[in-house]
């Protein structure tokens, strides 16, 4: 349910930054770009203040949705560096709609209280594993402007992405590796440290969390070795891109999801 104690401040930046991301997905469609690369930039900001507040607040809490909502953050942050590196760049309007539903899902879903961490690496590891959740994503929403360019080129039509294919490929691949380097990481530090970071009793363990996190990096790993080895690309490659995506997101999403709502438990 929506947290009880919601400052206005915190009800004002959510209502913000979500009207700034929708405007701006209705920008990126009928209205100027540069006007819409604005108004991402000031979701954003608008959006990172209450990611702050949320997790370095009086009450700190986190759960499924304020971990969509991070990512979220984290994909328009990156679309917004893009967006001056590559003026041409056309923002999609269904990453501004993402960014404006995660803002408002997690008002109504806060998460839990978080207490106080076994370990002062454990915001470390937590950082790893939503800094991979938020690079695969941005590789997502870039193979899915692929994917509709190339259905748009075939019907001899303009492929509105603002940038040439073969550069969107690379883009998104190099999203892919950097998020696959990430999750490598996140799940070294879980496997050989999780006893000092979330202390014996909490420690990592073989639940649906870690399996569907295993599974979602072996995706990927056949995704890069078919990629390399094989020359992988176009639907062949975004099959692999989605499933992988799809397992990371029930891994702790997901997991959360049951647990929060479905089950009305605190993890």
């Amino acid at each position: 349910m929506i947290l009880a104690s919601a400052s206005p401040l915190t009800l004002t930046l959510a209502l913000g930054a979500s009207v700034a991301y929708a405007t701006s997905a209705i920008g990126s469609v009928c209205a100027s770009i540069k006007l819409a690369r604005y108004l991402i930039w000031l979701a954003w900001c608008l959006h990172g203040v209450l990611v702050f507040l949320g997790l370095w607040g009086a009450e700190p809490r986190f759960g499924f949705a304020p971990a969509l909502s991070v990512t979220a953050w984290l994909v328009g942050l990156v679309y917004a560096i893009e967006s001056y590196v590559y003026p041409q760049l056309k923002t999609p309007w269904l990453l501004a709609g993402v960014g404006s539903g995660t803002v408002l899902l997690a008002l109504f879903f806060p998460g839990n209280l978080l207490g106080m961490a076994a370990s002062g690496w454990l915001p470390l590891h937590w950082a790893l594993g939503i800094a991979s959740y938020g690079l695969f994503a941005v590789a997502v929403v870039h193979a899915w402007v692929l994917h509709r360019a190339e259905a748009r080129i075939r019907v001899a039509a303009d492929a509105r992405t603002g940038l040439p294919l073969l550069t969107m490929e690379r883009l998104t691949f190099r999203f892919v590796n950097v998020g696959f380097a990430l999750l490598t990481a996140t799940l070294l530090a879980g496997f050989f440290f999780g006893n000092h970071l979330y202390g014996a009793t909490h420690a990592i363990k073989l639940d649906h969390k870690t399996s569907f996190s295993v599974l979602s990096w072996l995706a990927f790993a056949v995704l890069l070795v078919g990629r390399v080895r094989f020359g992988w690309r176009g639907r062949q490659a975004t099959r692999f891109l989605y499933a992988g995506a799809g397992l990371l997101l029930l891994a702790y999403v997901g997991s959360r999801f049951v647990m929060e709502v479905v089950l009305g438990r605190a993890l």
